[in-house]
Protein backbone atom coordinates (compact mmCIF):
# COMPACT_ATOMS: atom_id res chain seq x y z
CA UNK A 1 0.00 0.00 0.00
CA UNK A 2 1.06 3.50 -1.18
CA UNK A 3 2.26 5.75 1.73
CA UNK A 4 -0.34 8.59 1.59
CA UNK A 5 -2.95 5.84 0.86
CA UNK A 6 -1.86 4.29 4.74
CA UNK A 7 -1.81 7.73 5.69
CA UNK A 8 -5.18 8.56 4.91
CA UNK A 9 -7.41 5.27 6.02
CA UNK A 10 -7.04 6.07 9.20
CA UNK A 11 -8.90 9.14 8.58
CA UNK A 12 -11.80 7.35 6.47
CA UNK A 13 -11.79 5.21 9.34
CA UNK A 14 -12.61 8.03 12.28
CA UNK A 15 -15.02 9.56 9.58
CA UNK A 16 -16.94 6.84 9.45
CA UNK A 17 -17.29 6.16 13.30
CA UNK A 18 -20.75 6.59 14.99
CA UNK A 19 -21.37 9.18 16.74
CA UNK A 20 -21.26 8.95 20.59
CA UNK A 21 -24.50 7.92 22.97
CA UNK A 22 -25.43 10.24 25.48
CA UNK A 23 -26.91 7.61 27.91
CA UNK A 24 -30.10 8.62 30.45
CA UNK A 25 -31.11 6.66 33.10
CA UNK A 26 -35.47 6.75 33.12
CA UNK A 27 -36.60 9.72 35.47
CA UNK A 28 -32.43 11.50 35.29
CA UNK A 29 -32.46 14.61 35.95
CA UNK A 30 -29.17 16.72 33.97
CA UNK A 31 -27.15 19.66 35.77
CA UNK A 32 -27.52 22.77 33.05
CA UNK A 33 -27.63 26.61 33.31
CA UNK A 34 -30.70 28.80 31.87
CA UNK A 35 -28.84 31.91 31.30
CA UNK A 36 -26.18 30.99 33.88
CA UNK A 37 -28.27 29.97 36.48
CA UNK A 38 -28.43 26.21 37.50
CA UNK A 39 -31.48 23.94 37.01
CA UNK A 40 -31.70 20.60 36.95
CA UNK A 41 -33.67 19.37 33.78
CA UNK A 42 -35.50 16.58 33.01
CA UNK A 43 -34.23 14.62 29.88
CA UNK A 44 -37.91 13.03 29.01
CA UNK A 45 -38.64 11.57 25.39
CA UNK A 46 -42.35 12.56 25.99
CA UNK A 47 -41.19 16.06 26.22
CA UNK A 48 -41.48 18.33 23.17
CA UNK A 49 -37.78 19.42 22.01
CA UNK A 50 -38.79 22.93 22.68
CA UNK A 51 -37.31 23.41 26.57
CA UNK A 52 -39.82 24.11 29.42
CA UNK A 53 -38.85 25.75 32.57
CA UNK A 54 -40.59 26.06 35.84
CA UNK A 55 -41.51 29.75 36.83
CA UNK A 56 -39.09 29.44 39.31
CA UNK A 57 -36.38 29.30 37.29
CA UNK A 58 -37.48 32.06 34.81
CA UNK A 59 -37.94 34.38 37.77
CA UNK A 60 -33.96 33.80 39.13
CA UNK A 61 -32.63 33.84 35.51
CA UNK A 62 -34.61 37.38 35.09
CA UNK A 63 -36.13 36.41 31.61
CA UNK A 64 -37.72 38.10 29.58
CA UNK A 65 -40.29 37.31 27.07
CA UNK A 66 -40.25 37.91 23.56
CA UNK A 67 -43.07 38.78 21.33
CA UNK A 68 -43.85 34.43 20.77
CA UNK A 69 -46.59 33.53 23.38
CA UNK A 70 -46.59 29.85 24.42
CA UNK A 71 -50.00 28.44 24.65
CA UNK A 72 -50.97 24.66 24.98
CA UNK A 73 -53.46 23.07 24.93
CA UNK A 74 -54.02 20.00 27.47
CA UNK A 75 -57.56 18.93 26.20
CA UNK A 76 -60.27 21.66 26.57
CA UNK A 77 -57.63 23.45 29.16
CA UNK A 78 -55.66 26.16 27.74
CA UNK A 79 -51.99 26.79 29.62
CA UNK A 80 -50.33 30.43 28.39
CA UNK A 81 -47.14 30.64 29.00
CA UNK A 82 -43.75 32.90 27.66
CA UNK A 83 -40.70 32.78 25.71
CA UNK A 84 -37.05 34.16 25.04
CA UNK A 85 -34.55 33.39 23.23
CA UNK A 86 -31.27 32.88 26.08
CA UNK A 87 -28.33 30.83 26.76
CA UNK A 88 -28.04 27.49 27.60
CA UNK A 89 -26.29 24.59 28.75
CA UNK A 90 -27.22 21.53 29.07
CA UNK A 91 -24.04 19.92 29.27
CA UNK A 92 -22.39 19.76 26.27
CA UNK A 93 -21.91 23.55 25.86
CA UNK A 94 -23.48 26.67 26.15
CA UNK A 95 -25.97 27.37 22.60
CA UNK A 96 -28.58 30.03 22.26
CA UNK A 97 -32.22 28.49 22.33
CA UNK A 98 -35.66 29.55 22.46
CA UNK A 99 -37.10 28.01 25.73
CA UNK A 100 -40.65 28.36 27.28
CA UNK A 101 -42.13 28.65 30.65
CA UNK A 102 -45.48 29.21 32.43
CA UNK A 103 -47.01 29.85 35.56
CA UNK A 104 -47.78 26.21 36.06
CA UNK A 105 -44.62 23.83 36.03
CA UNK A 106 -44.72 21.17 32.82
CA UNK A 107 -43.76 18.26 35.03
CA UNK A 108 -43.99 19.13 38.88
CA UNK A 109 -40.63 18.18 40.96
CA UNK A 110 -37.82 19.43 38.73
CA UNK A 111 -36.87 22.88 37.31
CA UNK A 112 -37.71 22.01 33.27
CA UNK A 113 -37.73 19.70 30.91
CA UNK A 114 -36.70 19.25 27.20
CA UNK A 115 -36.95 16.40 24.61
CA UNK A 116 -34.08 14.42 22.85
CA UNK A 117 -34.83 16.79 20.17
CA UNK A 118 -33.39 19.83 22.47
CA UNK A 119 -30.25 18.21 22.86
CA UNK A 120 -27.29 18.81 20.70
CA UNK A 121 -26.16 15.03 20.98
CA UNK A 122 -27.02 13.25 17.61
CA UNK A 123 -27.52 9.93 19.71
CA UNK A 124 -29.46 9.75 23.15
CA UNK A 125 -30.21 6.45 24.78
CA UNK A 126 -32.96 6.14 27.54
CA UNK A 127 -31.63 3.47 29.63
CA UNK A 128 -35.20 1.61 30.86
CA UNK A 129 -33.14 -1.32 33.10
CA UNK A 130 -30.10 -3.35 32.65
CA UNK A 131 -30.03 -5.90 29.48
CA UNK A 132 -31.52 -9.44 29.50
CA UNK A 133 -29.87 -11.90 27.38
CA UNK A 134 -31.28 -12.69 23.58
CA UNK A 135 -31.94 -8.62 23.14
CA UNK A 136 -31.70 -7.52 20.23
CA UNK A 137 -32.62 -3.96 18.03
CA UNK A 138 -35.56 -3.22 16.44
CA UNK A 139 -36.22 0.06 14.33
CA UNK A 140 -39.03 2.46 14.03
CA UNK A 141 -38.73 5.87 11.29
CA UNK A 142 -38.46 8.74 13.56
CA UNK A 143 -39.96 11.75 12.70
CA UNK A 144 -41.11 15.46 14.47
CA UNK A 145 -44.22 16.59 15.29
CA UNK A 146 -45.33 17.77 11.82
CA UNK A 147 -45.96 21.47 10.71
CA UNK A 148 -44.74 24.56 10.61
CA UNK A 149 -43.59 24.36 14.80
CA UNK A 150 -43.25 20.43 14.18
CA UNK A 151 -39.21 20.43 15.28
CA UNK A 152 -40.23 22.26 18.87
CA UNK A 153 -43.10 19.48 19.58
CA UNK A 154 -40.87 16.54 20.18
CA UNK A 155 -39.57 13.50 18.25
CA UNK A 156 -41.67 10.43 17.45
CA UNK A 157 -41.88 6.98 16.01
CA UNK A 158 -43.89 6.17 12.74
CA UNK A 159 -45.64 2.88 12.02
CA UNK A 160 -49.21 2.22 9.83
CA UNK A 161 -52.68 1.88 11.20
CA UNK A 162 -55.34 1.20 8.78
CA UNK A 163 -53.18 3.03 6.02
CA UNK A 164 -52.02 5.88 7.68
CA UNK A 165 -49.29 7.29 9.40
CA UNK A 166 -49.20 7.35 13.21
CA UNK A 167 -46.46 9.49 15.43
CA UNK A 168 -45.87 6.86 18.30
CA UNK A 169 -44.36 8.95 21.53
CA UNK A 170 -42.45 6.97 24.15
CA UNK A 171 -43.78 8.33 27.63
CA UNK A 172 -41.47 7.19 30.37
CA UNK A 173 -43.13 8.81 33.53
CA UNK A 174 -46.04 6.69 32.77
CA UNK A 175 -47.20 2.96 33.29
CA UNK A 176 -50.00 3.08 30.86
CA UNK A 177 -50.53 3.91 27.15
CA UNK A 178 -52.61 6.60 26.53
CA UNK A 179 -53.90 7.73 23.34
CA UNK A 180 -56.54 10.44 22.21
CA UNK A 181 -60.88 9.30 21.45
CA UNK A 182 -60.20 10.35 17.73
CA UNK A 183 -57.80 7.61 16.97
CA UNK A 184 -59.16 5.04 19.77
CA UNK A 185 -62.05 5.09 17.54
CA UNK A 186 -59.97 3.99 14.53
CA UNK A 187 -58.25 1.59 16.63
CA UNK A 188 -61.23 0.03 18.13
CA UNK A 189 -62.52 -0.59 14.65
CA UNK A 190 -59.30 -1.66 12.87
CA UNK A 191 -58.43 -4.06 16.40
CA UNK A 192 -61.97 -5.29 17.39
CA UNK A 193 -61.65 -2.82 20.57
CA UNK A 194 -63.96 -2.71 23.62
CA UNK A 195 -64.24 -0.28 26.11
CA UNK A 196 -64.31 -0.98 29.47
CA UNK A 197 -66.76 1.35 32.00
CA UNK A 198 -63.66 2.00 34.59
CA UNK A 199 -63.78 6.04 34.23
CA UNK A 200 -60.95 7.36 36.06
CA UNK A 201 -58.54 10.69 36.31
CA UNK A 202 -55.06 10.72 35.21
CA UNK A 203 -52.55 13.16 34.95
CA UNK A 204 -51.25 14.76 31.69
CA UNK A 205 -48.72 17.47 32.01
CA UNK A 206 -49.00 21.03 33.38
CA UNK A 207 -50.98 19.68 36.28
CA UNK A 208 -54.24 19.04 34.50
CA UNK A 209 -55.97 15.48 34.81
CA UNK A 210 -58.09 14.16 32.04
CA UNK A 211 -60.58 11.54 32.18
CA UNK A 212 -59.63 8.40 30.84
CA UNK A 213 -61.63 4.57 30.36
CA UNK A 214 -59.65 1.48 29.37
CA UNK A 215 -59.68 0.61 25.75
CA UNK A 216 -58.72 -3.60 25.49
CA UNK A 217 -57.90 -4.55 21.87
CA UNK A 218 -58.93 -8.09 20.64
CA UNK A 219 -56.42 -8.37 17.98
CA UNK A 220 -53.12 -6.17 19.63
CA UNK A 221 -51.33 -3.60 17.63
CA UNK A 222 -47.85 -4.34 16.92
CA UNK A 223 -45.31 -1.75 17.19
CA UNK A 224 -42.20 -3.13 16.09
CA UNK A 225 -41.41 -5.96 18.90
CA UNK A 226 -44.42 -4.49 21.24
CA UNK A 227 -47.55 -5.75 21.09
CA UNK A 228 -50.50 -3.56 22.96
CA UNK A 229 -53.62 -5.12 23.68
CA UNK A 230 -54.22 -2.25 26.56
CA UNK A 231 -54.35 1.39 26.06
CA UNK A 232 -56.55 4.67 28.34
CA UNK A 233 -58.28 6.07 26.16
CA UNK A 234 -59.00 10.40 26.82
CA UNK A 235 -62.53 9.66 25.95
CA UNK A 236 -63.33 13.46 25.19
CA UNK A 237 -60.24 14.62 23.84
CA UNK A 238 -59.61 15.08 20.08
CA UNK A 239 -62.19 13.23 19.22
CA UNK A 240 -65.28 10.97 21.22
CA UNK A 241 -64.86 7.44 22.15
CA UNK A 242 -68.88 7.16 22.35
CA UNK A 243 -69.26 5.16 19.31
CA UNK A 244 -66.74 2.35 20.43
CA UNK A 245 -68.38 -0.70 21.82
CA UNK A 246 -68.60 -1.47 25.52
CA UNK A 247 -66.79 -4.19 26.91
CA UNK A 248 -69.45 -7.25 27.05
CA UNK A 249 -71.94 -5.54 24.30
CA UNK A 250 -73.05 -8.63 21.84
CA UNK A 251 -73.45 -7.07 18.73
CA UNK A 252 -77.07 -6.94 17.08
CA UNK A 253 -76.78 -8.66 13.62
CA UNK A 254 -79.05 -5.82 11.89
CA UNK A 255 -76.60 -3.54 13.47
CA UNK A 256 -76.64 0.00 11.60
CA UNK A 257 -73.58 1.75 12.06
CA UNK A 258 -74.01 5.00 11.34
CA UNK A 259 -70.52 7.31 10.12
CA UNK A 260 -69.82 10.93 9.87
CA UNK A 261 -69.88 12.52 6.64
CA UNK A 262 -66.07 13.40 4.66
CA UNK A 263 -63.21 11.86 6.33
CA UNK A 264 -61.58 12.54 9.87
CA UNK A 265 -58.37 14.36 9.38
CA UNK A 266 -55.82 11.82 10.87
CA UNK A 267 -52.68 13.81 10.31
CA UNK A 268 -52.99 14.37 14.22
CA UNK A 269 -53.20 10.75 15.38
CA UNK A 270 -50.45 9.97 18.11
CA UNK A 271 -50.07 7.23 20.81
CA UNK A 272 -48.17 7.38 23.96
CA UNK A 273 -46.10 4.07 25.05
CA UNK A 274 -45.69 3.34 28.34
CA UNK A 275 -43.30 1.54 30.17
CA UNK A 276 -45.53 -1.09 31.33
CA UNK A 277 -45.65 -1.81 27.33
CA UNK A 278 -41.78 -1.82 27.08
CA UNK A 279 -41.46 -4.34 30.19
CA UNK A 280 -39.27 -6.65 27.69
CA UNK A 281 -36.79 -3.42 26.68
CA UNK A 282 -33.68 -2.59 28.10
CA UNK A 283 -33.36 0.91 26.46
CA UNK A 284 -35.05 3.40 24.13
CA UNK A 285 -32.29 4.70 21.74
CA UNK A 286 -33.11 8.16 19.19
CA UNK A 287 -30.78 8.40 16.62
CA UNK A 288 -31.26 12.01 14.96
CA UNK A 289 -28.32 10.55 12.34
CA UNK A 290 -29.95 8.23 11.00
CA UNK A 291 -33.34 9.37 11.80
CA UNK A 292 -34.28 6.11 13.48
CA UNK A 293 -35.93 4.88 16.81
CA UNK A 294 -34.04 1.86 18.45
CA UNK A 295 -35.77 -0.42 21.05
CA UNK A 296 -33.31 -2.76 22.03
CA UNK A 297 -36.02 -5.53 23.67
CA UNK A 298 -35.97 -9.41 23.76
Amino acid sequence: MQPALRAALPLLLIGAAPPPERVIRVGETIAATVAGVPARILVDPGAPSFALVSGEIATRAALKPGPFALNYLVGPVRVPGRTAVVRVDFGRGVVRKRIGWAERPYIPGVDGSVGPGGLEDEVIRFVLRAPAPGERDHTLPMVDGGGLFGGTIGLFGQVTVDGEPVRIRFDLRRRENLVSAGFASTLARVHDGRLADDRRMVPIVFGVERPVRTLTLRRPLAIGPLSVAAISVRTTDFGNAEGIRAEGETPDPDEVLVTAKGKRDRRGDRLSIGTDALAACSSVTFDKRAKLIRLHCA
